[in-house]
């Protein structure tokens, strides 16, 4: 059962990575403002933009996480109550 789950979430993941829409780099904003600024202050804007960017990446990484973490612990705790 683990296994064709497995499976089946594998075959999810490789078809969302083919099926996906390449993005351009940057939102239409963004891509204006840093070629607004090449010349002047590019490496602090493009800085500021990539943290940007990182920091938005990560929010959702860190609620799938803590989703994950409370699921595994409420399987975990269910396996515990049966040995007791």
């Amino acid at each position: 059962m683990k296994s064709t789950r497995t499976i089946a979430m594998l075959v999810m993941l490789i078809s969302a990575q083919i099926i996906s829409t390449s993005a351009s780099a940057q939102c239409a904003m963004c891509k204006t403002q840093v070629e607004s600024n090449i010349n002047g202050q590019g490496k602090v804007v493009g800085r500021g933009l990539n943290d940007g960017i990182l920091y938005l990446m990560s929010i959702p990484y860190l609620v799938l996480g803590g989703f994950g973490y409370m699921i595994y612990k409420n399987r975990k705790g269910g396996t515990n109550k049966s040995a007791a």
